[in-house]
C-alpha cells in the first residue's frame, strides 16, 4: 500500500534530495580546494597529512619538514624547483620520533632532533654520504631547536643544562667538508626537462 502525497509535498521531497546532493558536491569541491590537487598523492608538497616544522635551505631550493605521510613521524625533503621529493636513504626509522629540521646552504647537511630510546638527541644527516651521526651522544640536559650554519660546520641548540634555556654551539671542526654550494653538485642532481 503506497501513500499518496500531494504534488507540492512530492516536489518538496525532490528538492530536499537535490539540495542534499548539491551540498555534498559543494563540500567535496571545497575540501578538494583546501587540500590541493591530488591530496592522496605522495608526490606533492601539500597533502591531507599532518606536515609541520618547515626549514628552508640557504639557497631556497629545498624544504625539509616533519610529516606523517608514511604512518609515523618522518623527515621529508622536497625540491621546490623540480617539484619532487628527494630520497633520504637511511634517515628515517620507524622506532624514532623526529622534529626541528634545519638545512645547510644547499641542503647537503640536515640537522634535527630524534627521540631515540627515550632520549632526545641532535642528529646530523649527510646527504652526500647518506650517513647519520649523533652530535649530542652522552650529552646531559634537555635540548631543543637545533640550527645548522650555512656551511654545515656549526650547530646551535637551546639547552637546559643549567636549569634555564641557554644557547650552545657545537663546532664540527675544520675536518668537515663545508657546504659551499658550488662543490656539491653531486648532492642535488640537475633537473632536465624532456
Amino acid at each position: 500500500m503506497t501513500s499518496r502525497q500531494p504534488p507540492f509535498l512530492r516536489a518538496l521531497t525532490g528538492c530536499r534530495r537535490h539540495a542534499l546532493g548539491l551540498a555534498l558536491g559543494v563540500s567535496s569541491v571545497i575540501l578538494a580546494a583546501c587540500t590541493g590537487p591530488s591530496s592522496d598523492n605522495f608526490s606533492t608538497l601539500n597533502s591531507r597529512y599532518h606536515d609541520s616544522q618547515p626549514a628552508l635551505s640557504g639557497d631556497g631550493r629545498l624544504v625539509a619538514y616533519v610529516s606523517n605521510r608514511g604512518g609515523g613521524s618522518q623527515l621529508v625533503l622536497f625540491d621546490l624547483r623540480a617539484n619532487r621529493f628527494v630520497p633520504l636513504p637511511g634517515l628515517n626509522r620507524r622506532d624514532q620520533l623526529v622534529e626541528s629540521p634545519s638545512l645547510s646552504r644547499t641542503g647537503r647537511y640536515l640537522v634535527y632532533l630524534a627521540q631515540d630510546r627515550g632520549r632526545l638527541e641532535v642528529k646530523l644527516y649527510d646527504r652526500a654520504s647518506q650517513q647519520t651521526r649523533s652530535l649530542s651522544q652522552g650529552y646531559r640536559g634537555w635540548i631543543r631547536k637545533p640550527s645548522i650554519s650555512p656551511d654545515g660546520r656549526y650547530v646551535t641548540v637551546e639547552t637546559a643544562r643549567r636549569g634555564q634555556w641557554d644557547i650552545e654551539v657545537f663546532d664540527r671542526g675544520l675536518g668537515i667538508e663545508p657546504d659551499l654550494g658550488q662543490g656539491n653538485a653531486s648532492v642535488t642532481p640537475p633537473v632536465t626537462n624532456p
